[in-house]
């Protein structure tokens, strides 16, 4: 899967991470930042899940005839494919961060 269009994507209905959220301020980096990316990242995770769940069942709505238009089945389900593929490049550049701090000389 190619991510390079993600780079600098803020979808509106993600919470998006900034650098703020990352890195904080230099308070916070010494009081816990690792703590704060990854509640950050599980955040992402549970809207992602979200927002799979209602392109789920926005589909059974479809299909079951109690919603007639399709095209919020088809909002609903680019919205979670955008949200994974998001999801998707922040956890592989975090595995990309932390292979390269493994293979540090200390």
């Amino acid at each position: 899967m190619d991510i390079s269009m993600l780079t600098g994507v803020r979808p509106d209905y993600m919470e998006t991470i900034t650098e703020n959220t990352l890195l904080g301020s230099s308070a916070d980096v010494k009081e816990g930042s690792f703590e704060n990316v990854l509640s950050a990242a599980m955040n992402m995770v549970n809207e992602t899940n979200d927002l799979q769940n209602s392109a789920e069942s926005a589909q059974m709505q479809f299909v079951l005839g109690m919603a007639d238009n399709p095209h919020d089945m088809q909002i609903a389900a680019s919205k979670a494919l955008s949200a994974v593929q998001y999801t998707q490049a922040v956890k592989d550049k975090m595995l990309e961060a932390y292979r390269e701090i493994m293979n540090m000389q200390i």
